[in-house]
């Protein structure tokens, strides 16, 4: 496992968005712009069950972030995910991250189940 910085930290817990990079059934990347944020040594990514990178994760679980505050400061991460959360500690996950990015509240989508995956850093390239 990779330690994450506390410059890391700043980045994944920051105002930045996220390049989450999974792989479909054929082994094609997919990648989707997110919200990111990280605790206890993981990245974390929430996403809605359903969605084409939860199917991913659960199936495949490594994955890429990257994470760039300008063209000079960014980070590349690859890991596994270790742990996904569903039920209220990733809608509270979600609330924090809309309340960070949006500045107000989430507002919950009735039938949506939000999920939360932990991943694990394997390796971890900085710039900046």
């Amino acid at each position: 496992m990779a330690e994450l910085t506390p410059a890391d930290l700043d980045l994944l817990t920051g105002p930045h968005y996220a390049t989450v990079v999974t792989l479909n059934p054929d082994g094609t990347p997919h990648a989707t712009v997110t919200w990111i944020d990280a605790a206890d040594g993981h990245v974390l990514v929430n996403t809605a069950e359903g969605r084409r990178k939860a199917r991913n994760l659960r199936r495949d679980p490594r994955a890429a972030v990257l994470v760039q505050a300008d063209p000079y400061r960014w980070i590349s991460i690859t890991g596994t995910v270790v742990g996904a959360e569903t039920g209220p500690e990733a809608e509270a996950h979600i609330d924090a991250l809309s309340r960070r990015y949006d500045g107000r509240p989430w507002t919950p989508v009735e039938g949506q189940v939000r999920v939360r995956f932990r991943i694990r850093p394997d390796r971890i390239i900085r710039y900046g």
